[in-house]
């Protein structure tokens, strides 16, 4: 073997061991021609997510020159992921598809012309239908997000959708000033904290409405340790004691509503004249119905929210979008605004996470972690 071939070894076993890249991302997985891979949890028809996902190995294309190249680093399983899979989702996109919608990642590749993002930073897909559950993805600049890396795992991956959410409500149907009172139900869900904590840093007094459930007084607790100002039971709205506390408050202007049926109409009837429920999901499967004296009498607004479709609407230049993420990344720095209780599973425990989602009186989101 000629000098030659051997120094031209050794120069390549140099450049694949000894050159530097981004502090703390490590090289990717290669394809043996040295293609780089993803994998990827993939559905190819609409159905329950235990039956048609699936994890496949893919080939990722060569960062283009206004792409980058993303390592996932977590993502959460909410329940407009799983109406996306099964078909029910406001946005779908082509199948096959990678499911997920949320999440955050890191980029470990830049292309040429890329000018907002740089190695290393903290990434958040700025629409629903990214397909975050997976290793790693190739996609322009403009589809990402910034987001300070300091803030913790668990908040950078699921401050995208809920909070977001939360602070939209909160925002854009009513004027509301501190010392106002908003009333919600599935108070316990990932929105339904969001609100509570984004509402105390304003200054709102909340009302947070409940299911019923085994170990009550530890939810409650729960919720109140988070700001809220008074935890009930469905049952216990119902109650005169209860009726009584609720009296002596300002009236809410502002009900958000998740459940539906039973749950939304007593909603309605504690609502202020003049006041506005927004419904942004329906837990229950069961209709809103409206009580006609609530629109005559009381003057009640009735209007619906969807982030995903706020998020269609303001991304003519993402300027609002990112107003709104720079506020609640300032709230989860500073303490005030916390991710929900999560359960971080392993991606190739995905289905494990998946069957945890579904369970009833679920306390923990679940989130995959790469």
């Amino acid at each position: 073997m000629g000098w030659p071939v051997v120094l031209g070894g050794a120069i390549r076993l140099w450049v694949r061991h000894a050159a530097p890249r981004a502090p703390g991302l490590p090289c990717p997985r290669a394809h043996p021609r040295g293609a780089c891979t993803a994998s990827c949890l993939v559905y190819e028809a609409h159905g329950e997510p235990q039956h048609v996902l699936r994890l496949e190995e893919r080939t990722l294309p060569p960062v283009g020159e206004g792409e980058v190249r993303v390592r996932m680093l977590a993502a959460p399983i909410n329940p407009g992921d799983i109406n996306m899979v099964q078909g029910k989702y406001v946005v779908q996109p082509p199948l096959p598809a990678v499911g997920g919608n949320e999440g955050v990642g890191q980029v470990e590749e830049v292309g040429s012309k890329v000018t907002t993002l740089k190695l290393g930073d903290w990434v958040l897909p700025c629409d629903s239908g990214f397909g975050t559950w997976r290793t790693r993805a190739v996609c322009p600049e403009a589809a990402l997000l910034r987001v300070p890396p300091e803030l913790p795992l668990l908040s950078a991956a699921t401050i995208g959708m809920n909070p977001a959410s939360a602070y939209r409500m909160l925002h854009d149907f009513t004027m509301l000033s501190p010392g106002d009172t908003v009333i919600q139900n599935g108070a316990n869900s990932a929105v339904g904290q969001a609100v509570i904590q984004i509402a105390a840093s304003l200054g709102l007094v909340s009302i947070n409405i409940v299911r019923d459930r085994p170990e009550l007084p530890k939810l409650v607790a729960k919720l109140k340790a988070l700001g809220g100002d008074f935890v009930f039971s469905e049952v216990e709205l119902r109650r005169p004691d209860v009726r009584e506390v609720l009296k002596m408050l300002c009236k809410p202007r502002l009900a958000l509503n998740c459940v539906g049926g039973q749950s939304a109409m007593e909603l309605l009837r504690n609502l202020e004249r003049h006041g506005t429920m927004v419904t942004y999901g329906g837990m229950s499967m069961q209709p809103v119905i409206i009580p006609t004296s609530a629109l005559i009498f009381n003057d009640i607004k009735i209007v619906g929210f969807s982030v995903t479709r706020w998020k269609r609407l303001n991304s003519h230049d993402g300027s609002a979008y990112k107003r709104m993420l720079a506020e609640l990344c300032c709230l989860a720095r500073s303490g005030k605004l916390t991710a929900p209780a999560c359960s971080e599973v392993p991606f190739r425990d995905f289905r494990a996470a998946l069957e945890a989602a579904a369970k009833p009186f679920t306390s923990e989101k679940q989130v995959l972690v790469m």
